[in-house]
Formats: structure tokens, sequence, C-alpha cells
């Protein structure tokens, strides 16, 4: 199996951002809620204004599992405790640990235009933010998964403080995986700045389990991957 093995940093990574996503974060529910003509055009403000904001980048770096057990991974040394991790993933031998940001510009505007209370479009635009770097992380996710193949099955990733992982392994994944490189802080309660940053990890190997809880490969842009399981939906990057 080859797995890049030193700190990769991405730069000007494309992105998709789903306008269904975004007004999910504004309360709407899909299929139920229809937005107006004036949301939606608040919306189309939010987008222009915030892709010229953005700066999507990332970290990432692959290091082999040195011991497991039914809610363990220890990884280099770091033990990070993540409940019914071997049901989920089964045998993992190497997990990719990255952190995605979009910069700080945009919460600096939505900060701005709160202060201004233009509060319509600084929900909205931090909303776009939001969408923004969650597209950036399925974004990550999948590049993963294409360094995987051949050779191993990459999981759909986790984060700590989301389900049962305590948010204090963000300093275990953040020491396995250097950010300085993204300008990407974690401060003593385990919050990172800028924001609109996520951390992620996935895990790997030829039995792992995938797609446990959504199939990766429906919103994979790689359309001819011989190892594609699902059809492509909606993608999470452009062109």
């Amino acid at each position: 199996m080859s797995l890049p093995v030193q700190l990769q940093i991405l730069r000007d990574l494309p992105l998709a951002i789903d306008p269904s996503e975004v007004l999910r974060f504004q309360g709407y529910k899909q299929g139920r809620d229809v937005p107006t003509p004036d949301v939606l055009a608040l919306f189309e403000e939010a987008l222009a204004e915030g892709r010229r904001l953005m700066a999507p980048r990332a970290v990432a770096r692959w290091a082999g599992v040195t011991a497991r057990d039914t809610d363990v991974l220890t990884v280099e040394g770091e033990r990070l405790a993540i409940p019914r991790i071997d049901a989920a993933w089964g045998v993992v031998g190497h997990v990719a640990v990255a952190v995605c940001t979009i910069g700080e510009a945009l919460e600096l505007r939505v900060s701005a235009l709160w202060e201004a209370r233009e509060l319509a479009l600084a929900s909205m635009l931090d909303s776009v933010g939001s969408g923004a770097v969650e597209s950036l992380a399925e974004h990550v996710n999948d590049l993963l998964c294409q360094q995987g193949l051949p050779d191993v099955r990459v999981t759909n990733r986790i984060s700590p403080g989301y389900g049962d992982w305590d948010v204090a392994d963000q300093r275990r994944l953040f020491r396995l995986c250097p950010t300085d490189a993204i300008d990407v802080r974690l401060n003593e309660a385990c919050v990172m700045t800028p924001g609109k940053s996520i951390s992620l990890m996935v895990g790997a190997g030829p039995d792992a389990r995938v797609d446990h809880y959504f199939s990766q490969c429906a919103r994979c842009w790689m359309r001819d991957c011989a190892y594609r399981r699902v059809p492509m939906g909606a993608a999470v990057r452009r062109g």
C-alpha cells in the first residue's frame, strides 16, 4: 500500500456550495419550506460576496494505526477514544487526519455586517461560510479516498465533537497534523480559529467498512473512477 507520508498542504481548492445546504443552516427544511424570491436574492448576494472572501485550504497527513480496540485507535502514540469506532470502521491500518478552513475574511465581514445592523445579509453570509467549509471537508474526504484506491478502502470522515467523540481529542489531531501552514489555531477549549474550520479523520484498510451512514461515492466528482460503488449524485467540486 502506497500512501503519502508527508504533510500535504492543499490550497486554492474548488468548492461547490449547495444552496439547499445554506438554506438548511437558515432553518429551511428541504422538501417542506420554500424560500421566497427575496430570500433567494439575498442568498445570491451573500454567495457572490462569500466567493470573493473565501480562501479554501487544508492540510492532511496519513499515519499508521499502532493499536486498536472497541472504542480506541492508537496512532503514533496518540490515543484516540472514539466510542464504537471498531464497529463503525472495522479493521483499519492507517488513518488520515486533515484540517480544512476557508480563512477568516468571511467571518470578519459577517462581524462588520452585524455591527452595521445589516442582520439579514450577515446571517446569510455566515450560512454561506458554513456550507462552504462543509463542502470543503467533503472534497478533502474525496481526495483521501482517491489516494487510498486501489489498494485500500477509505471510510467516511468523523470529527471530534460530533456524536460521542470528545472534542478534547482535537488536541491529539493537531499534534498528528500540524496546521501552521494554513493558519488554523486551537484554543484551550479546543475551538478552532478561524471558526469556519473543520478537523476530520478517515480510516483506511483492505477490509475497512465504508458508507456506514451515507455513500461518499454519491457525491464524489471522479466520474470515471473504476471503484465507484453507486452513481454520482451531487458533487462537492465545481467543474
